[in-house]
């Protein structure tokens, strides 16, 4: 991994050397003895380079430099000046010079490029250790996405089921209650009918004496005749009043009227609700 960024870095610099220097001689050999030329593109590689072994040294030290980092990029800033000055002079091929001046800052910028990789290069086992976390992020993920899927369907499944049953059942409440209202309208229509009082009155013991006669179950085989309950003697309103007024005024204060009542037949006396209220009255108004 370190060559990918090391390998064009020197590449850069090595041509941007010798361009500098192939400059320098050609263009001031026309103006100085060429020794003197090459000292100059000398001196200026030689003080980009030893600025940027300086450079690299501290980095491999863990440590950095503000002024060396600055003083290199003076060297590399006055090389492709150099270079365009150069460019700038030359006749008949300005383009192309101007095309190649720029190659003395590109490799200071590759060399930071690489720096940059340095200060953030991990260990293989950090690496590893890395891609392994990330992994299982995915993991947990994929599993948390698997999870609420499953729960949305499940959910989606019970609610279709709810739903369907709470239709079942609002069809048999709807059937029953359609069933009940026919039943209600044939009751009403039949208790409403000219026939049902005669029926009624011939299935009942008789309310009014004279009506109709009691009807009777048809009974197959032999039977035996079963003696009749011979029931007490009316009372008459006279009597009423008097056993009334007796139980009422038993204890003090007077009893309630469901008080008397309820010692007035436990007392074995028989008489219907309606006379016997009628005598409650009597006495309490007298």
């Amino acid at each position: 991994m370190k060559a990918k960024t090391v390998l064009p870095a020197v590449a850069m610099t090595a041509v941007s050397m010798v361009l500098t220097l192939a400059v320098v001689v050609m263009w001031l050999g026309t103006a100085v003895p060429w020794p003197v030329a090459l000292v100059v593109g000398l001196g200026i590689d030689g003080g980009w380079l030893a600025t940027l072994a300086y450079e690299r040294r501290l980095a491999a030290q863990g440590d950095h430099s503000n002024a060396v980092t600055g003083v290199g990029w003076c060297f590399g800033l006055i090389a492709a000046g150099v270079l365009v000055a150069h460019a700038l002079t030359a006749t008949g091929s300005t383009a192309a010079w101007l095309a190649v001046a720029w190659l003395p800052i590109a490799a200071k910028a590759l060399w930071l490029v690489h720096g940059m990789w340095e200060r953030t290069a991990l260990t293989p086992a950090a690496l590893d250790a890395i891609r392994g976390i990330q992994q299982e992020a995915r993991d947990e993920a994929a599993v948390a996405r698997a999870r609420l899927r499953a729960e949305a369907t499940t959910e989606e499944t019970r609610l279709t089921a709810v739903t369907g049953a709470g239709a079942r059942v609002a069809r048999v409440q709807a059937k029953t209650a359609q069933t009940l209202s026919r039943a209600w309208s044939t009751l009403e229509a039949t208790r409403a009918g000219e026939e049902t009082g005669r029926a009624l009155t011939s299935v009942t013991s008789r309310v009014t004496p004279g009506v109709a006669s009691r009807w009777e179950l048809p009974v197959w085989g032999p039977t035996e005749p079963v003696p009749a309950l011979e029931t007490g003697p009316a009372l008459t309103d006279a009597a009423l009043d008097r056993l009334v007024d007796e139980i009422r005024t038993s204890e003090d204060p007077a009893l309630s009227y469901r008080e008397m009542a309820t010692r007035f037949r436990a007392a074995g006396h028989s008489a219907s609700e309606v006379r016997l209220r009628a005598a409650w009255k009597r006495v309490v108004a007298a």
